[in-house]
């Protein structure tokens, strides 16, 4: 697996500071993707034993809420045992952080993904052009979903993800 770039203390790609991985490689090429440098699956970086490393010192730190697979697409053919492998090492050395992953991929597509029992929350769907907006959360068009994968398989439906319930929590009501 290749990758372009390790991201820590990241706002923008999930909820909480969070360590991304950006990934090499995608096929689905949307029209003004806002990372188009990483659709080639032979660009960035050899993904090695050092930048596991990186990644994973990154993560550990106690202020970082978890990680985030980005791309590119984490779930390209190529990337896919990787990131599984990942992901799993992830849950095993940190199980109180959260793993959030987006792929242009729908999740009815990816549904026997391995790894996908891992994941907390996955971002389905290409990013199209003729429905973006600028004010929804976490995604760039309105056809994408923020899926609570955990709930979604324990209901056997597609389960949402309410950015807001946190704030019950916080007495914000």
């Amino acid at each position: 697996m290749r990758y372009h770039n390790i991201t820590k203390d990241d706002m923008l790609n999930g909820e909480g500071l969070r360590t991304v991985l950006w990934v090499a490689g995608c096929t689905h090429h949307c029209k003004n993707c806002h990372n188009p440098i990483t659709w080639d699956i032979t660009g960035g970086i050899e993904f090695d034993k050092s930048a596991e490393d990186e990644l994973f010192e990154a993560l550990s730190k106690k202020h970082v809420s978890g990680i985030t697979f980005s791309g590119g697409d984490p779930l390209h053919p190529f990337n896919r045992e990787e990131v599984a492998r990942l992901i799993k090492k992830t849950k095993e050395n940190f199980p109180n952080k959260t793993i959030w992953l987006y792929t242009g991929y729908l999740y009815e597509e990816i549904k026997d993904f391995e790894a996908l029992s891992f994941i907390d929350i996955l971002i389905d769907g290409e990013f199209i052009e003729e429905l973006k907006d600028e004010r929804l959360h976490w995604v760039g068009s309105s056809n994408q979903r923020i899926i609570d994968v955990q709930k979604t398989i324990n209901s056997n439906e597609i389960v949402i993800y309410d950015d807001n319930s946190h704030l019950s929590l916080l007495g914000a009501d």
